[in-house]
């Protein structure tokens, strides 16, 4: 299915059992999501990612930033990194997504996919860094995606389309029975810049 903003929608459970998935539309206007998209593609600490597969290190063309309320170390792919300071932009776009979700968060993991040549394959947010259960706050900015979860024993699949200044929020025991990814594709050749807000324990 493909969801557009609705004002329904906030409540409603958009995965059918076992997980958590609230999609709130718009949390930006039209011109706030230009405005910290191009801010956070020019001015983010950008780096290449690394992963550590069958012991060899693999960098991606696909780049992230990790900034937190202190120096989080967060493992993920074998790779460990600690978090910077939030920039003033971040935190705004952070306490508002709070008051929209009524959650908390204390980190916030962000990836800039240059073109629709560079994806995510299937993979869940389980990390032991992270709060378990936890609701992590999913904001896009830039060119709109497909985004997909996968039931991981039945493979049942729901799919959203994410436009600039979508935010979706996935908590509950979402990241325990699904997956999820983020497509490639050939028909996007722009950026998009995707912002995980999530809480750290340790």
């Amino acid at each position: 299915m493909d969801l557009f903003h609705s004002a329904d929608d906030t409540q409603h459970n958009h995965l059918p059992y076992q997980g958590t998935v609230h999609f709130y539309g718009y949390l930006l206007t039209t011109e706030e999501a230009a405005f910290y998209y191009n801010h956070l593609l020019h001015y983010i600490e950008w780096k290449n990612d690394e992963a550590i597969i069958f012991g060899k290190k693999v960098i991606t063309k696909r780049k992230v930033a990790w900034y937190g309320s202190k120096p989080f170390p967060y493992t993920y792919s074998n790779v460990t990194k600690f978090a910077l300071p939030w920039t003033p932009e971040l935190l705004a776009l952070k306490k508002r997504i709070e008051v929209q979700t009524g959650e908390t968060y204390n980190s916030c993991l962000l990836n800039l996919y240059h073109d629709g040549s560079e994806g995510m394959a299937w993979h869940s947010d389980a990390e032991k860094d992270l709060k378990k259960n936890g609701a992590i706050a999913s904001l896009s900015l830039g060119a709109t995606r497909k985004f997909l979860f996968k039931h991981k024993s039945t493979q049942e699949k729901v799919t959203f389309t994410l436009e600039s200044g979508h935010l979706l929020v996935m908590k509950g025991d979402t990241q325990t029975f699904w997956l999820h990814r983020l497509p490639p594709t050939k028909t996007v050749h722009h950026p998009r810049i995707n912002l995980t807000f999530r809480s750290i324990e340790n």
